[in-house]
């Protein structure tokens, strides 16, 4: 038996309203680790608490790998509308620029 991983891609939401995307193989492990600041390095460290606001599953570490270094390329709209689940205007959005980007 083949045993299936888990990948997330996520979006927080900071407490000074910025924007975080991560990826991870552990959803509650990780966001316990950014509201409990482990790391002072750590982009969310001093914008805590953050609060989850989006999360997309992958069963492959390189899919999740491309999807956050594709999220993280984005503009704050996109990333709304991500959140949103509105993707007419993720697609709007992505034609706007002149490309288009995966929605999954």
């Amino acid at each position: 038996m083949k045993l299936r991983h888990a990948y997330y891609v996520y979006i927080l939401l900071c407490a000074d309203g910025s924007y975080y995307t991560g990826m991870t193989n552990s959803m509650d492990r990780r966001i316990e680790e950014h509201n409990n600041g482990n790391d002072p390095s750590c982009y969310t460290f001093s914008r805590r608490p953050v609060e989850l606001k989006y999360c997309a599953h992958y069963q492959y570490v390189n899919d999740a790998i491309r999807r956050e270094k594709q999220i993280k390329k984005w503009s704050r709209k996109k990333k709304e509308a991500l959140i949103n689940g509105d993707f007419e205007e993720l697609i709007r959005l992505a034609k706007r620029r002149g490309s288009y980007d995966e929605t999954e």
